[in-house]
């Protein structure tokens, strides 16, 4: 691949032009709003000049609603060898494409799983991508020059391909991206009009459940209004555990022995259920789960401080499988969550205690 045109220089549009121009590819971009264009541009993703004639590969990086529309406009124009899209939702904006009269021979439906929670140009980076999953959907007329280019493109952009059915893939990021997302913005609204007090309170896990929930709700709209049924149909038998909590729990509530242990048992296995779904959630590398063990250490809110617990945790010859920090209300301190493995814990506990650090054991 020696040249690309990216169309749409939002956040996923423009780290992929990021990714391919530092890597030596000539990328042209195009967008509606030539501020976009221009901010894209400055920042070393391409150039805002139209290409002198077709470029290798047309990367369409708009809303779904506008995928087929955008592909088919392309096709007619010739801008292109080959063309993909790297939207959210694939099955609809491919039958639309047939509908329009698209060459499906050419094109590609393609979907980077990564993303932030900020959106445009200034959010975007050419290491957006890296390590993480690229769906691609060929149907039998892909081209082999058209998949090949697709492939290119993922490991130019240090992604790993992986390949699906287009329906298939609707059904899975209704699953594990969009049900999430709308979840996340349910319980993030309770605390609209929550209690100041309350609001206080919120600690990590509050954090963690909400974290989604600052997106852009009119990119969402987009994303949601083309793959609404699979959605619905994941939200709906969530409706359902929900509507058996609730039962469960005004159980707990009652003076009847009877009905308190059905409650017990309700809440248990909605509980051990959640447990057994999210130990299917792939693990460091995309290996299975592993778990490990947490070192908490007190840490206080001044520059290089994380730094130094890495470095003694480096030191002590400890790697670190992950880390999370929680701040503390009202103080210029908080905690960090060191995930190590389980026999690596009591080695760094004792190493960090050594050089100062206040520890206790997660």
């Amino acid at each position: 691949m020696r040249t690309a045109l990216v169309i749409g220089t939002g956040l996923i549009g423009t780290s992929a032009a990021l990714a391919l121009s530092a890597r030596g590819v000539a990328v042209h971009l195009r967008d509606r709003d030539p501020d976009s264009v221009s901010t894209a541009a400055s920042r070393g993703a391409g150039s805002a000049e139209p290409p002198a004639g077709p470029v290798d590969l047309a990367v369409v990086a708009v809303p779904p609603a506008h995928i087929a529309t955008t592909v088919a406009e392309l096709q007619r124009e010739g801008a292109a060898r080959g063309y993909l899209d790297v939207g959210s939702v694939k099955g609809g904006p491919r039958r639309e494409l047939v509908e329009r009269g698209g060459d499906l021979s050419l094109y590609l439906g393609t979907h980077p799983m990564s993303g932030r929670e900020k959106s445009g140009p200034l959010a975007a980076s050419a290491d957006l991508f890296e390590g993480r999953p690229w769906v691609l959907t060929p149907t039998a007329q892909t081209q082999t020059e058209v998949l090949n280019l697709a492939l290119e493109l993922v490991a130019l952009c240090q992604a790993v391909p992986v390949v699906m059915d287009a329906d298939a893939h609707d059904r899975a990021v209704a699953l594990v991206s969009h049900t999430p997302q709308l979840l996340s913005s349910l319980v993030a609204a309770r605390l609209e009009s929550a209690d100041e007090t309350a609001v206080r309170l919120c600690g990590q896990g509050i954090r963690d459940v909400t974290r989604i929930a600052a997106s852009d709700p009119r990119m969402w709209l987009d994303i949601l209004s083309a793959n609404p049924g699979p959605v619905a149909d994941v939200l709906a038998a969530v409706a359902d555990d929900l509507d058996e909590t609730v039962r469960a729990l005004r159980a707990l509530e009652s003076a009847d022995q009877h009905k308190r242990a059905e409650g017990v048992e309700g809440i248990e296995g909605i509980l051990r259920r959640g447990n057994a779904g999210r130990s299917r959630v792939p693990g460091k590398h995309g290996q299975a789960p592993t778990a490990y063990e947490t070192v908490v250490v007190l840490i206080s809110d001044q520059p290089g401080e994380l730094a130094r617990i890495f470095a003694d945790a480096g030191r002590a010859g400890v790697n670190i499988e992950d880390v999370r920090i929680e701040h503390a209300t009202g103080q210029q301190a908080g905690h960090v969550q060191i995930m190590v493995e389980p026999q690596a814990a009591a080695r760094l506990s004792e190493a960090l205690r050594e050089r100062g650090w206040a520890i206790r054991q997660g």
